[in-house]
C-alpha cells in the first residue's frame, strides 16, 4: 500500500536517527536561502527552496536517492509537510518523513545554538 502522507518525526527522534552509523536519512530543506543564512540545519541536507521546485522537477528523481528515507525540513513544519505530500503524490516511491515543528523545534529541543527566527 502506498504511503498517503508524510510520517511525523520529532526533533529528538531525528537527532537519534542522524547519529546512527548506517541508516541516516536523506534530508531536504525547503526553506529559502535567507532562512538558511539565519539558521542552517546542522547536518548535510539538500537545499530545495519551494520557490525553485518547478525549476528542478525533472532532476528530482536523480537528486533524491531511492534507497534512503527522506526527511523534509522547513521553519515550522508546514511547508515541509506540504512538500512531503506533493512528493508522495508523484508516486516516486520514497519513504517520506516530516520534521515536526521544523528548525524552530530543533532549535528549542536539540540545538539551542541554532538561532530562532
Amino acid at each position: 500500500m502506498a504511503q498517503l502522507q508524510p510520517k511525523r518525526i520529532s526533533p529528538k527522534d531525528l537527532s537519534s536517527w542522524l547519529n546512527q552509523e548506517v541508516t541516516k536519512p536523506f534530508l531536504i530543506d525547503v526553506r529559502e536561502e535567507e532562512e538558511l543564512n539565519i539558521a542552517p540545519f546542522p547536518a548535510q541536507a539538500m537545499h530545495l527552496p519551494l520557490s525553485q521546485v518547478n525549476n528542478r522537477l525533472k532532476n528530482l528523481q536523480v537528486e533524491i536517492p531511492k534507497d534512503k528515507s527522506v526527511v523534509v525540513i522547513c521553519h515550522k513544519g508546514i511547508r515541509s509537510w506540504n512538500f512531503g505530500m506533493w512528493l508522495l503524490e508523484q508516486e516516486f516511491g520514497y519513504d517520506v518523513w516530516n520534521l515536526d515543528g521544523g528548525i524552530d523545534a530543533w532549535s528549542t529541543e536539540i540545538s539551542p545554538e541554532t538561532p530562532r527566527y
